[in-house]
């Protein structure tokens, strides 16, 4: 497929690694006392990142991305430049509804000793969704580069706001990026929202403490610079290099098949402080399993 570049910052992969907004704790949910989730953004943070989302150069790419968009795979890339620019025109994308924070799996939750106090998700990016004019979704990820919001994935579908809609006000929806598996905790515990997370923890849910124990024995000896990482192997937990190498699709984050464009600015928000912050933004295209 063609290439779109613009000026940026590269995607170096989605894993959990560095929080992309300044933490602000949301002591919520968690039940005896226990922070559910790092990083919060203050309404004023998540009004920058809709900005950032809704800016005339990220509506340019969007144009772009549902031209492209859809296409079997034998086709993708063969549309002509005039029936490209066509398709663009015609798509008229817009974003619709709030931006919203986007929470993974916390590291420091995955390698501590036990649940306690540590928060067992962290902010990884914000998400906006967009909407072209057949009706067709994408969510528009966004982040804090050097200061400031810029837009650093587009994915096809709706995914990241839609399960977070399914937040109430005494609850959290995080996600555990490499089972693409989405929960909701309330009350001290995790309750599965999609068919990945009922695999993972049972359809019932479970107890912070027995998640954290489930997620230490599936991760902890696979963080950055551990043998695992080092060895490359799935580039480890999510900053090594294998999930550096963008082009890749990534098995674990995605249920399907993808493909990965470049596009505006960007960069995997869970590995800011590893990417290097340089190249161009890369949209991520995928297709996700049913919820």
């Amino acid at each position: 497929m063609p290439l779109i570049v613009l000026p940026g910052v590269a995607l170096a992969g989605i894993g959990l690694a560095a929080t992309a907004v300044p933490a602000v704790a949301a002591d919520r949910a968690g039940g005896s006392g226990t922070s559910v989730v790092a990083g919060a953004p203050t309404p004023a943070q998540l009004d920058g990142a809709h900005r950032a989302a809704g800016s005339a150069a990220t509506l340019r790419v969007l144009e772009t991305f549902f031209a492209r968009d859809g296409l079997p795979p034998g086709r993708k890339g063969r549309l002509g430049p005039a029936q490209e620019a066509a398709a663009a025109e015609a798509a008229d994308p817009r974003l619709v509804g709030e931006t919203v924070p986007v929470y993974s799996l916390n590291p420091e939750f995955v390698t501590a000793a036990s649940a306690g106090r540590t928060p067992v998700a962290t902010m990884e990016f914000a998400a906006s969704k967009a909407v072209d004019a057949d009706g067709d979704t994408a969510s528009v990820w966004t982040a804090r580069v050097s200061g400031k919001w810029q837009v650093v994935n587009i994915a096809t579908g709706s995914d990241e706001t839609d399960y977070a809609a399914r937040a109430d006000a005494g609850s959290v929806v995080f996600r555990e990026p490499q089972l693409n598996a989405w929960y909701r905790v309330a009350d001290g515990r995790v309750v599965p929202l999609n068919e990945e997370a009922r695999t993972s923890v049972g359809a019932g849910g479970t107890g912070l403490a027995r998640y954290q124990r489930l997620v230490h024995q599936r991760y902890a000896d696979k963080m950055p610079g551990s043998a695992y990482d080092e060895d490359g192997y799935a580039g480890g937990y999510g900053t090594g290099a294998g999930r550096a190498r963008v082009a890749a699709p990534d098995a674990h984050a995605d249920s399907g098949p993808t493909d990965t464009v470049p596009a505006a600015a960007g960069v995997g928000a869970g590995v800011l402080a590893a990417a290097g912050l340089a190249g161009g933004l890369w949209i991520r295209r995928r297709r996700l399993a049913g919820r």
